[in-house]
This record gives C-alpha cells, sequence and structure tokens, in this order.
C-alpha cells in the first residue's frame, strides 16, 4: 500500500473516531447486551446531532421531536428483539 493511501486510511479512521465515538462497554457480558449499547450509542450520537440542528435553527422543533420519537421506537423495538430487561421465565 502507498504512503498517501495510508496516510488516507488514517485520516479516515481519526475524523470518524471524532465524529462517532465509542465508549467502552462495562456492563455484562452477553452479546445481546453489547449490541444493544452500540445501538444506545447511535442513538446518543442522532440525538446529538438533531439537538444541534434544531438549536442552530436548521431543524424545527416539530421535525426534531418527530426524528427523536422515531428513533427512540427503534430503540425500544430493538431491546425488545434482544430481550433485554426481560426476567426470565420461571
Amino acid at each position: 500500500m502507498s504512503e498517501d493511501k495510508v496516510m488516507e486510511e488514517t485520516y479516515k479512521n481519526e475524523k470518524n473516531e471524532f465524529l462517532y465515538p465509542r465508549s467502552r462497554y462495562y456492563g455484562q457480558v452477553q452479546p445481546e447486551n453489547f449490541i444493544f449499547n452500540a445501538n444506545l450509542q447511535e442513538f446518543a450520537q442522532k440525538v446529538e446531532y438533531i439537538t444541534a440542528l434544531q438549536t442552530n435553527g436548521k431543524l424545527k422543533p416539530e421535525d426534531a421531536y418527530q426524528k427523536m420519537k422515531s428513533l427512540w421506537k427503534q430503540l425500544k423495538s430493538s431491546k425488545k428483539q434482544l430481550n433485554i430487561g426481560n426476567k426470565p421465565s420461571a
């Protein structure tokens, strides 16, 4: 790989880490928990962007609300599909 390609890849990775930071997961180690944590972090990032757009006048308050409501429904659906937080049947 040429030096230019390596620099370009490094720049892309740094940019993605800056724009889409991921926090380390410290919870109970189960695949569904990792997936839900990733979904939760993505939800938080999108809400942050929507909030910034609305605050700066680029998005109407009602549109921001509807977008966040839709994201919340997706997160709830993900939680249900992954069976997170449901007590096991006795």
